[in-house]
């Protein structure tokens, strides 16, 4: 019997869906892609933004609509978050949320027992565990994934993922390392942690980022690389710890949200402008060829436009090499949510001019690579003869050559084409 899997969102929903595929192959399945006719369909769904439910409910009925004899499991943050959206996608013949998604096989087999619609959601409680299983590769991919936390305690003001995730749990170190042993042993070279709220973890435990991040590079792998952050995490004693690390990354995608204290305050995010601007200048100072990437909301209920001109002047002088640019949606549930909203046409421009400005300094960083030797692990051949692949500081590169994917290769860097670096190798 034939599943795929079709996955909406961060890597942490990447990395569950690969859990799920592996427990299904182990169980007789063959999975295969979700372009491909299938028994059953699994939308792995994302919750973070009103766009993100649009795009699950457009999968969910596109795959019931190509497919109508097969099976549709809707999983993930959306079901967990929005039961009752959820329980109103009739096309779904199974519905469970991201908390007990490891019941996927019993469902699939009590769905073909009784033929009826199962609804199964359970609500994360304060005091779970971590859980979820671990895996032992990633398929179609060159780079490891490795979920090590879950959840989150902030209650950002327009935020639901609490809701959706739950609170914060770590994975077990013991259960981490057997883990990360079996991806080297596979031959990844490099290794990316992901997690909800990823620099929480170990915090529930007794640990921190820096014992997972030391764990990993302590493995074959070539490269370890960390996932988005939260700067008041980012303390003087995890720099100084991940600053002795060879095999780290300094890619630091540091969550920013806005660079204008009054909004950063109605969102409840616990730091300041000039906080966050200290910690890159320092990362910058420490980390040779450190690149900071972040995301910057737009257009929150509270957002005057002298307080959007604040957040752009502060995106300009950070100097971002990379920016996820995205318009505020309310979220039911949250208090954002019932504040007096901006509209919609003043939200889009204020995002085009966002984009344009951060797009500005992105050209400027790629052109600024240019003439250098960068190691790049070469992930991804395309059919115009060109391989691409990322620096250790997560720089896109492109070669006019056939690579072998998933090795580390010397390239001086040549020129620039539109968001890449294109590069020949030594």
């Amino acid at each position: 019997m034939k599943i795929a899997f079709y996955t909406l969102g961060c890597k942490v929903n990447q990395y569950e869906s690969q859990a799920m595929s592996e427990k299904m192959a182990a169980n007789g399945f063959e999975v295969v892609a979700p372009d491909e006719n299938a028994d059953i369909y699994v939308i792995n769904s994302c919750t973070v933004t009103a766009e993100s439910d649009r795009k699950t409910r457009q999968a969910v009925r596109k795959f019931k609509r190509n497919h109508p004899e097969s099976i549709v499991v809707l999983t993930g943050c959306m079901p967990q978050a929005f039961p009752h959206d959820a329980e109103k996608l009739e096309q779904a013949d199974i519905v469970l949320g991201n908390r007990n998604n490891f019941k996927l096989l019993d469902l699939i087999k009590q769905y073909f027992g009784c033929g009826q619609r199962i609804i199964d959601i359970e609500e994360h409680k304060t005091g779970d565990k971590f859980t979820g299983g671990t895996i032992s590769g990633f398929d179609r991919r060159t780079r490891a994934i490795v979920k090590i936390e879950d959840g989150c305690n902030r209650f950002c003001s327009y935020c639901v993922i609490p809701y959706s995730r739950g609170r914060v749990r770590s994975k077990p170190i013991y259960e981490l390392q057997a883990e990360l042993k079996r991806l080297s042993d596979a031959g990844y070279a490099e290794v990316v942690l992901v997690g909800i709220n990823l620099s929480a973890y170990g915090s529930d435990i007794g640990l921190n980022i820096c014992d997972a991040v030391e764990l990993a590079a302590g493995m074959d792998f070539q490269r370890v690389r960390l996932g988005s952050l939260e700067p008041d995490h980012i303390t003087d004693e995890v720099i100084e710890r991940l600053a002795k690390i060879e095999k780290f990354c300094p890619q630091f995608h540091i969550s920013l949200q806005s660079g204008c204290d009054n909004t950063l305050k109605a969102m409840n995010r616990h730091y300041t402008a000039e906080e966050y601007y200290e910690l890159c200048r320092k990362l910058r100072s420490i980390f040779a060829g450190a690149t900071i990437t972040t995301d910057i909301m737009v257009g929150f209920p509270t957002e005057s436009d002298e307080d959007f001109d604040e957040n752009v002047r502060f995106a300009e002088k950070i100097g971002f090499e990379k920016v996820h640019v995205f318009p505020y949606s309310p979220r039911e549930g949250t208090k954002a949510a019932k504040m007096p909203q901006i509209e919609k046409s003043v939200k889009e421009r204020r995002s085009h001019i966002m984009i344009g400005k951060t797009e500005a300094i992105r050209q400027d960083f790629l052109k600024a690579q240019v003439g250098k030797t960068v190691e790049v692990l070469f992930e991804t051949r395309h059919s115009d003869g060109f391989t691409e692949g990322y620096t250790k500081n997560y720089t896109p590169v492109k070669i006019k050559k056939d690579l072998p994917c998933g090795i580390i290769t010397k390239v001086r860097l040549t020129a620039t084409d539109g968001d890449f670096c294109i590069g020949e190798e030594i």
